[in-house]
């Protein structure tokens, strides 16, 4: 939740609206001084909007705000830049939704490395209901992704086993199964 912060100068004084008459009045000054403190981070929210909804320079708790309205879950662990990357390419992503390309992409994101997909593949056509799936048995997709080099002396960081199946999950068709290995 965003809230006041103190000290901030609002960038319309009420005060300035006011008839000449009414500037001399100390009590009229006083109560005006505190609605702009009120109205201050209001009015400069408004001012700021096309900024609060852009990805690259929303603040980190807009930029959460935003992922929920282009249903992005960027992992909130991830790094600031990895987060901004997803929600700002959200909408590209959701088009590519269900292909090997989208899934590649929202592995790349999660994990920052190139992940290796291999899918039953195949296609088909027919005017008529009952046609047999194109492959054998159900459709199936293998996802290996290889752990990342981090920290000193050549460690690795394994990706989260359970986030990546959530992500696969929500990215692959509801007919297609996955196996995800961590190499």
């Amino acid at each position: 939740m965003r809230d006041g912060i103190p000290g901030l100068p609002t960038p319309h004084p009420l005060i300035d609206r006011l008839p000449a008459v009414y500037l001399e009045q100390d009590f009229l000054q006083r109560f005006l001084a505190a609605l702009d403190d009120v109205l201050a981070p209001v009015l400069l929210s408004i001012d700021n909007l096309p900024a609060h909804l852009d990805p690259r320079s929303a603040p980190d708790d807009f930029l959460d705000w935003l992922a929920q309205w282009v249903a992005v879950d960027p992992h909130g662990s991830s790094p600031p830049e990895l987060r901004r990357a997803a929600v700002r390419g959200a909408v590209a992503r959701h088009a590519r939704r269900g292909t090997v390309g989208g899934l590649a992409e929202a592995l790349r994101l999660e994990t920052g490395t190139e992940p290796e997909i291999v899918e039953s593949g195949g296609t088909a056509w027919s005017t008529g209901p009952g046609t047999p799936l194109p492959g054998q048995g159900r459709p199936w997709v293998t996802i290996r992704i290889r752990a990342t080099g981090g920290g000193d002396r050549g460690s690795t960081r394994q990706p989260d086993r359970v986030r990546l199946e959530e992500l696969i999950g929500a990215e692959v068709p509801a007919h297609v199964g996955f196996t995800l290995e961590l190499l």
